[in-house]
């Protein structure tokens, strides 16, 4: 049985979309497609809404076959030190739900998948993506298909957002990614569009793509399998 690789980036906006550009350049030369993680604000008063750029050369991706998920809404800690969606009944869950699948649909974005911040979704939150539209959550350590109540098993290897970017994790990611495609598992890495910037933890993934690679993975997005689709709707 072969690896599955996804790639994704995250934390996509004006200041940062070029290094996300240059980063897809990379893949694609590599054919390895993007999972491109996405909120309808960040800190600093940033709007998804009012950044054509940004917006426009997420849809091109898209066509490009590269994959939008929604990474909450505006990334703001709920309580102390906790991710946006971490802690969230399911009430507060649903509203921010709704309210970033709106501003994505009106960008021309809109996606049936759904990454929390930092990966972690509390149990409000999960019963009630479902009843949002959502229909594949992926999570710290498993991607979840809602519709069929399964999951694939797979930990996120990641640099930024919650993640480590010195060298000794760096050099463990490029590691783990390996030994996950050795046996045939999924591979997921993940880095933050900012760390980019910064030649360490951009060559650590550029190292763990092509090791997985090495061992054959194959590339993926996130996304959703229909019953009728081996690829579904991402």
């Amino acid at each position: 049985m072969s690896a599955e690789l996804i790639v994704s980036v995250s934390g996509i906006r004006d200041e940062t979309c070029y290094l996300a550009a240059g980063f897809a350049d990379e893949m694609d030369a590599r054919g390895v497609r993007l999972s491109l993680l996405v909120a309808p604000r960040l800190k600093d008063k940033y709007r998804l809404a009012d950044d054509a750029v940004t917006t426009a050369w997420l849809r091109e991706r898209r066509e490009h076959g590269d994959a939008i998920v929604l990474h909450g809404y505006d990334q703001a800690a709920t309580k102390r030190r906790r991710a946006e969606f971490a802690t969230l009944s399911k009430h507060e869950a649903k509203l921010r739900l709704l309210a970033a699948d709106r501003v994505l649909e009106h960008a021309g974005l809109r996606t049936r998948v759904f990454a929390p911040p930092r990966w972690v979704a509390s149990p409000g939150a999960m019963s009630v993506l479902p009843e949002t539209g959502f229909r594949t959550m992926a999570g710290l350590g498993a991607v979840h298909d809602l519709t069929r109540g399964t999951l694939q098993r797979g930990r996120v290897f990641g640099i930024g957002e919650g993640f480590k970017a010195e060298p000794w994790w760096c050099r463990a990611l490029v590691l783990g990614a390996g030994r996950a495609a050795k046996r045939g598992g999924l591979v997921r890495l993940s880095i933050t569009a900012k760390q980019l910037g910064n030649e360490g933890p951009r060559q650590a993934v550029l190292d763990a793509v092509d090791l997985a690679l090495f061992h054959e993975a194959t590339s993926q997005v996130y996304r959703w399998n229909s019953p009728s689709q081996e690829l579904g709707a991402a």
